[in-house]
C-alpha cells in the first residue's frame, strides 16, 4: 500500500526557521533506512507558506491568493511517499522518525488511494487513461 507522509507546518516551520545540522544529519540518516528498507518512494521538505499560492476552485471560476496562510495546524511543511505493507507498518516507521521540528510537531499518515477505490465510476476509458499516464510516469 501506498501512503503520504505528512509533516505538519509549526510556527517555527512557518517563520522559516531552519534546523540544526544535527538535525539535518538525522533525517538524512532516517531516510537511508526508509530507503534501505525500499519504504522510501520519494519525500521533501516544503518552503513556509509565505511561498506559496492557493487555488480555489467555484464553478468556472478560479480565483488565487498568495500566502503566507493563517491555520498553520493545518499546513504541510514536508512529505515523504511510502510503499509498506500496511497502515501499522507506516506507523511504525513514523514512531522512529526523529522529531522533523525544533518545537513540539506532528505526522499524519494517509493512503492513496487507488483506481480499484474509485468502484464504478472508473470507466475502460478512464482506466486505460489512467494506465497510460501512470506509465509515462514511471518513464520519466
Amino acid at each position: 500500500m501506498r501512503v503520504v507522509v505528512f509533516v505538519k507546518a509549526t510556527k517555527g516551520s512557518e517563520a522559516g526557521e531552519m534546523p540544526t545540522p544535527e538535525l539535518v544529519e538525522e533525517m538524512g540518516r532516517y531516510n537511508e533506512e526508509l530507503i534501505n528498507a525500499g519504504i522510501m518512494l520519494g519525500g521533501d521538505g516544503l518552503k513556509a507558506s509565505s511561498h506559496a499560492k492557493r487555488v480555489v476552485f467555484s464553478g468556472q471560476n478560479r480565483s488565487v491568493y498568495d500566502g503566507p496562510f493563517a491555520e498553520t495546524k493545518e499546513l504541510v511543511a514536508g512529505y515523504w511517499i511510502w510503499e509498506v505493507r500496511d497502515m501499522d507498518e507506516a506507523v511504525e516507521w513514523v514512531k522512529r522518525c526523529p522529531n522533523p521540528m525544533m518545537e513540539e510537531s506532528e505526522i499524519e499518515i494517509r493512503p492513496v488511494i487507488s483506481m480499484e477505490d474509485f468502484g464504478e465510476a472508473v470507466t475502460a476509458e478512464g482506466a486505460a487513461i489512467h494506465a497510460r499516464n501512470t506509465e509515462r510516469m514511471a518513464g520519466a
